[in-house]
């Protein structure tokens, strides 16, 4: 998947709000006639990393040097302010005492998903989510400008071509009718939302906010930026992992797949495609 920066910053108290890596695939939003007055909305993924706990590494830092000495919290927070903990943020990864980076938090805004990429990313379970409701946010065609839900066309359909494309687009409009249908029947507003969003297929696109720790965060990195993982959700991890190198660069300095720095945890089932996928998240290693 191809991908972009729009590489604008805003800094309020000391917190990051920065608009990343926008899908810049066959997959946009706007309206496409198709037939009489239907209208096809297809949903962009876009991640934004909305706030991070200041300083990181800093915090990190001290968190650490803690455990380790005998110094009180105002003498380790001035040493941690006045030097550079970098070599020690990597020792500390390296021995991989992650307890440390538990105390640092990243927040995501995340939209142009599908709800089948939502049942994988609720699994886990050491983060926070807070998703568009399908109960209280209507999905008629009156309520969306380009007079049809949101979705996402899965990236094998894309491959087989216009005509597969098309088919597809097809039944999400039929499906929108199916949706209008039963909000009429069921008496309209959020009681008939409640029932008639049954019918929603899983391309339905989806907007939610996610935070999670750095330990939860490099976990989460190790399953789903696999080549194994879902191509939605990975193309997801990705994007997140893009971002939080930039706030916090020692601490992700090596995340991603689990193959990065050890053998394929996959088995028979590994892609094998080891050195490409290093060479991909620049930890290909001299000599190999």
């Amino acid at each position: 998947m191809v991908t972009k920066t729009k590489g604008t910053t805003d800094k309020t108290n000391n917190r990051t709000l920065k608009t990343a890596y926008e899908s810049s695939n066959k997959i946009r939003r706007m309206p496409i006639r198709l037939e009489g007055e239907s209208y096809v909305a297809k949903a962009t993924l876009k991640v934004r990393l909305l706030q991070h706990t200041p300083e990181p590494e800093k915090l990190v830092a001290m968190a650490a040097r803690l455990c380790y000495s005998p110094s009180g919290i105002d003498d380790l927070a001035e040493d941690v302010i006045h030097s550079d903990q970098q070599q020690f943020i990597k020792k500390l990864m390296d021995m991989g005492h992650y307890t440390t980076i538990e105390h640092i938090s990243f927040t995501f805004g995340v939209e142009g998903v599908s709800r089948s990429l939502l049942a994988q990313l609720t699994r886990h379970r050491i983060a926070s989510f807070s998703v568009q409701s399908q109960r209280y946010v209507g999905e008629t065609r009156a309520q969306n400008k380009q007079g049809i839900f949101d979705y996402i066309i899965p990236e094998t359909i894309l491959q087989l071509g216009p005509e597969a494309v098309a088919e597809f687009e097809s039944q999400m409009t039929r499906i929108q009718a199916w949706y209008d249908g039963w909000v009429q029947k069921l008496g309209g507003g959020r009681v008939a939302y409640e029932d008639a969003r049954f019918v929603l297929p899983n391309a339905a696109e989806t907007k939610l906010v996610v935070t999670m720790n750095a330990r939860e965060l490099r976990h989460f990195f190790d399953l789903r930026c696999c080549n194994r993982a879902q191509w939605e959700i990975r193309n997801l991890a990705e994007q997140m992992l893009k971002l939080v190198k930039e706030a916090a660069p020692t601490i992700f300095r090596d995340a991603g797949p689990s193959c990065l720095s050890g053998p394929c945890p996959e088995g028979k089932l590994s892609c094998g495609k080891m050195p490409e996928v290093r060479k991909k998240f620049g930890m290909i290693k001299s000599g190999e």
